[in-house]
């Protein structure tokens, strides 16, 4: 089968190249394949006819969104339409990365896949209108909202990702501040890759929410990182105000993984033990 990965040098783009490495990989970035230009992707999905697309594609610097509104859209939401219309013409199925930013965050219980989206930022307003256009357009969809991502290979914008920008610092000796106000699930994108690589090969088509098990501060995470590495560290929680910001984070954003249960799928394995694994395997990923 041929399986189309789009945005395949970032970090879930890395992992799911693993997890489909049997198949035969088509792998596109922005110079291959700028998703906010309709005719460049029909064209490139004309030419290639994948079986299967995995859309890694999107504008994520959150603040940045807030100013520069239309990239956002022109990405997170007219791209998936490209691609949706061009997923539709060769029979391809579709598959598309959503946000917990799709939620606002008032509430203190975990999110189901059949809650109204209420975004506070422009970001989220941005994803959530990707996911309805995409719903929209093509019925052999998969849509998976997941959820304070980590993963080896680091993010392209950040260039690390969370657990490593937070073991530097602390292998630095600075003072650490992190926010005990917001509560998500950081999710390991291993594991976001070995469930999509398991769901994707049914017909259990629609909207899912996956992330690892359980829910945890920006602050426990961080004192999670430090106890299981082994690190000392001035660790000091903070709120939100402690770091003006153009936008809105969502101060509980946690996803409860209903559909993936109801559909008879495995449920993922909890933020801790992702952790722990991702950790165990930083020296053979280059990272120690």
């Amino acid at each position: 089968m041929s399986v189309l990965i789009v945005g395949h040098r970032g970090q879930l783009g890395c992992d799911l190249q693993k997890e489909f490495a049997s198949e035969e990989l088509i792998l596109a970035g922005r110079q291959e394949l700028p998703v906010e230009d309709a005719a460049a992707v029909a064209g490139f999905l004309e030419a290639r006819r994948p079986r299967l697309i995995l859309n890694c594609s999107a504008f994520h610097r959150v603040d940045d969104c807030e100013e520069r509104v239309e990239t956002a859209f022109a990405v997170n939401v007219f791209g998936v339409r490209n691609l949706a219309l061009a997923a539709r013409k060769c029979g391809a199925v579709l598959v598309h990365f959503s946000t917990d930013y799709v939620y606002d965050g008032p509430r203190r219980t975990p999110y189901v896949e059949s809650d109204p989206v209420c975004p506070k930022c422009i970001y989220g307003a941005s994803k959530a209108a990707g996911e309805i256009m995409l719903q929209s357009i093509w019925a052999k969809h998969f849509i998976f909202r997941v959820s304070g991502l980590y993963g080896y290979a680091g993010s392209r914008e950040k260039g690390a990702n969370f657990v490593e920008s937070m073991i530097g610092l602390a292998r630095q000796g600075k003072p650490v501040r992190v926010v005990d106000d917001q509560v998500l699930t950081p999710t390991c994108t291993m594991d976001v890759a070995a469930a999509v690589r398991t769901v994707t090969q049914t017909d259990c088509y629609g909207l899912y929410h996956l992330t690892n098990a359980g829910q945890c501060s920006w602050y426990e995470f961080t004192r999670a990182i430090f106890r299981s590495a082994g690190l000392a560290a001035d660790l000091t929680p903070v709120t939100t105000e402690a770091f003006p910001a153009r936008a809105r984070r969502p101060n509980y954003s946690v996803l409860d993984n209903a559909r993936l249960r109801g559909n008879g799928f495995s449920e993922m394995a909890s933020w801790q033990a992702a952790l722990e694994r991702y950790l165990r395997g930083r020296a053979a990923a280059g990272r120690a």
